[in-house]
């Protein structure tokens, strides 16, 4: 700290401490109040890119179709399903889930139409006289055998044995969702480009409250309705097996596991560094301070991000835990510290030692702090919003860190009367002495194992991958994960994909030729129609009017064509399209031409229209869609080749042009997610690492000695992403910050040690009795602080969330290797480079001394 700044903050700060804690306290505690408000966000915004092309169109063709979200419950009896006390429960439990709130309507083999039970004609469906499992004399064994069978419902309401069946609760389409959600995105894109006015800036910054308060309410009705579909599905558990699953039950657990992590683990993590302060400190001063200071920067942060409303995701769920972890570094270092210059000046007062001990931190701890926000600032780049959230929450949080811990902490010890402290003498400085022996003794080894492990890092990371199954993010023992099972073995797969066809853009030349040709056959077809309504009954209207393409043979054996193909696909489960209609079409007539499947499309009812017709073709644009579920818990799901494989059979097998075929769904925005990690944040760091070096530099002004305090981070970094490219840890939104976490954190111990040893080594010139002193001083703050990261993150291993554990215990490892490279490696490339220019011999040092 530089001579006026330092004596700014004596005058300002350390000479009013008492009236600076209590401003301090009252902005803290003002800003608390807030965080009774502050909330979670659990949109689907989390799980896509921003900005990403795909999920406009993903959202057209969602209100196109329109698709609903919904809840599904799969019963299992232990008697026979079809029995009939077993379809009075399952009505009963059918009705109890359709009067729940904002749901539309509510599918299951109750409320299906059936059509081989007997096999029905077509005067019968056009009548709308179509049997159903509750028409009195049903006969139930061509029932179960329709279900089991249908192109229609098998592996979907049923499973293939007939055991198991599905009750789907169609959740109502919110409008209002969607409407503030377009307002926004083109406003966004608006300013993304730069063309957006003063006054839409404005819209657009109330848009975006706007649209995360009804956000956040919309969550609150999700959260409400699957509280009271749980209830209700509790009640039937006893005599069946009976699971609860869906997108919006999932969000809300996931919230709800977030919730708990916060809690349980933030409230575990302060206890572990109360006991570990209290065991290496032993004392109840440096337990109270260091502990108030991380919990005022807790606090402050918290009610921050209330005050601002900018609201926590699945993301920052550990952001708690980090901000306390990085905390609690700089107010470590500040203490072992100040009670080594307390040991060794016993005659000094309380305004000395404790400028002295802010003087010479003040710069360490700003390195550490900025090179903290450049690998925190790597994270801003990912174009997923929750991570870009994260990356500047963390970058605010460090600043806040090092600010509060300079006021907080030094106000406070002047505040404290001054007594002796036992400083380097303390009996657990002898432990830190081990890895300066082990650096003497056995500095070859490890400069050949870190070597080694270096290689074993970069063949490690060529081998990370981002496919991950949504599925091993639960622990086995819980609802979600017992339900995918489920859904996935015996009803036909989870994971949404579409399959989006457009008709060729048609030779205006050729369409006249074929138009002026048709007014013969809109006679003869009208005069067919007729006919066809005298026979059967209804109304067709003008059968001439213009037919769809694809509603013709030829457009629906292409389709058929998709649907076999994707069917016939190992990691796809249920599929649906007009190949189905057309199926059922030739088992109820036989082989049908052009001019019966027009039709028959006409005098279909509203009930088998909006199962067969309307979910998978939109005659307004010529479009149809085929509808696919993957299975999430295959384990040979390769999402991004899965989407490869089956454009490139659409167009080069089934001969499609490539601009007539687009997929879409939740597979496809998940899987652009995950592909993108790799652009947005492993090429990235080297960026990252650059920016680290130059700062190095800047601060400790030499080449080689930044190159040094470079290697242990470079090591950490490659040990845990190598370690997870070794261990077949997939890359997700989670464990991708964990490398930016790892140098952020781990890069402090290289700047304290180095910055320590540039201190000590003009004391006698030599390296090896630097070493053994830096060791025991600021070895001990650093050993002390890795051990709190690393045992305070194991603790989340015990989350019922996967990624929470990944997390945890890679970070744990992460820091492992930050700190055996700072003590080991670090210290040997020191005693072999000889950075700081030629040293002199021990005995040399001591008569100089004399």
């Amino acid at each position: 700290m530089s001579g006026m700044l330092l004596s700014i903050y004596q005058r300002v700060i350390l000479r009013n401490a008492f009236w600076v804690l209590a401003i301090l306290l009252a902005l803290v505690g003002w800003l608390g109040s807030y965080i009774p408000t502050l909330q979670l966000d659990a949109s689907a915004d989390a799980l896509v890119l921003e900005g990403d092309e795909s999920l406009a169109y993903y959202r057209d063709i969602s209100k196109r179709y329109g698709s609903e979200d919904f809840l599904l419950v799969t019963y299992q009896p232990q008697a026979d399903l079809f029995a009939p006390e077993q379809l009075q429960t399952l009505g009963e439990l059918r009705d109890r889930l359709a009067g729940l709130p904002n749901v539309s309507n509510v599918t299951s083999i109750l409320d299906v139409p059936l059509l081989e039970s007997p096999r029905v004609s077509l005067s019968q469906v056009t009548a709308g006289e179509i049997p159903t499992l509750r028409t009195p004399g049903i006969d139930m064994e061509m029932v179960r055998e329709e279900l089991a069978t249908s192109p229609i419902y098998k592996s979907l309401l049923t499973s293939t044995d007939g055991s198991t069946t599905a009750i789907q609760v169609n959740i109502q389409r919110d409008e209002r969702y969607y409407e503030l959600l377009n307002q926004r995105d083109a406003l966004r894109a608006k300013a993304a480009a730069e063309t957006i006015s003063a006054d839409e800036q404005a819209t657009l910054d109330d848009l975006e409250k706007t649209f995360a308060d009804y956000t956040a309410e919309a969550h609150e009705r999700q959260a409400k309705l699957v509280a009271l579909a749980r209830d209700i599905v509790k009640d039937y558990r006893g005599d069946a097996t009976v699971f609860l699953g869906g997108v919006p039950m999932i969000a809300v657990d996931m919230i709800a596991f977030v919730k708990s992590d916060l809690r349980v683990f933030g409230a575990g993590i302060l206890l572990f560094i109360v006991v570990l302060l209290t065991v290496i400190f032993r004392s109840l001063r440096w337990v109270l301070i260091p502990l108030s200071t991380c919990v005022l920067n807790v606090v402050f942060m918290l009610g921050l991000l209330s005050f601002l409303d900018w609201r926590l995701t699945v993301i920052s769920a550990n952001f708690v835990a980090l901000l306390l972890i990085i905390t609690l570094s700089v107010t470590i270092h500040l203490v072992v510290r100040y009670r080594e210059y307390s040991a060794a000046q016993p005659d000094a007062d309380q305004f000395s030692l404790v400028s002295q001990t802010t003087a010479i931190m003040a710069m360490p701890c700003l390195y550490t702090t900025l090179t903290t926000l450049v690998a925190f600032a790597s994270l801003v780049v990912s174009g997923i919003r929750p991570v870009i959230d994260f990356g500047w929450m963390m970058t605010i949080g460090v600043v806040s860190a090092l600010v509060l811990t300079f006021i907080v902490m030094p106000c406070a010890m002047m505040l404290m009367k001054r007594r002796n402290e036992k400083g380097s003498s303390d009996d657990s400085a002898a432990f830190t002495r081990y890895f300066a022996v082990a650096t003497e003794r056995f500095g070859r080894t490890v400069v050949v194992v870190s070597t080694g492990l270096l290689l074993l890092s970069v063949w490690g990371i060529t081998q990370l991958k981002v496919e991950n199954r949504f599925i091993d993010y639960f622990h086995d023992t819980t609802e979600i994960y017992q339900g995918m099972e489920t859904i996935d073995a015996e009803l036909g797969g989870t994971i949404p994909l579409d399959i989006i066809l457009d008709l060729p853009k048609k030779d205006p030349v050729a369409e006249k030729a074929v138009n002026s040709g048709g007014d013969d056959f809109d006679d003869f077809s009208n005069d067919f129609a007729n006919d066809f309504a005298d026979d059967f009954g209804g109304d067709f209207g003008d059968a001439g009017a213009a037919q769809s393409e694809w509603f013709t043979v030829a457009g629906l054996q292409r389709i058929q064509s998709v649907h076999d193909y994707v069917d016939g696909l190992p990691e796809t489960g249920k599929v649906l399209s007009l190949s189905t209609f057309y199926e059922l079409m030739q088992i109820i007539m036989g082989n049908v031409d052009d001019l019966q499947l027009a039709l028959a499309q006409r005098s279909l009812p509203e009930s088998i229209s909006s199962i067969l017709i309307d979910p998978y073709m939109s005659a307004e644009v010529d479009q149809v869609r085929i509808s696919v579920r993957v299975k999430e818990t295959s384990r040979t799901l390769n999402r991004n080749q899965l989407l490869i494989d089956i454009e490139d059979h659409l167009v080069n097998e089934l001969g499609f042009a490539p601009e007539q075929v687009h997929l879409t769904g939740m597979l496809v925005l998940y899987n652009n997610m995950l592909q993108s990690l790799f652009t947005s944040q492993i090429m990235t760091l080297s960026a990252v690492f650059v920016a680290i070096l130059a700062m190095f530099m800047v601060l400790f002004r030499s080449l080689s000695l930044a190159l040094i305090a470079l290697a242990p981070n470079l090591l950490a970094a490659g040990a845990v992403l190598g370690g997870m490219g070794l261990a077949g840890i997939p890359l997700d939104m989670m464990t991708i910050t964990i490398a930016a976490i790892t140098v952020g954190i781990g890069v402090d111990n290289t700047i304290h040690y180095v910055h320590r040893f540039k201190q000590e080594f003009p004391t006698d010139r030599n390296y090896l009795a630097t070493m053994y002193r830096c060791h025991a001083s600021i070895g001990k703050a650093m050993y002390y602080t890795s051990s709190i990261i690393i045992f305070g993150f194991s603790i989340l291993a015990l989350s019922n969330f996967t990624p929470s554990i990944y997390f945890g215990l890679l970070t744990g490892l992460a820091m492992l290797a930050a700190l055996l490279g700072a003590m080991l490696l670090l210290p040997k490339l020191l005693l072999v480079v000889k950075p700081l220019g030629p040293e002199i011999a021990l005995e040399k040092a001591a008569e100089k001394n004399v």
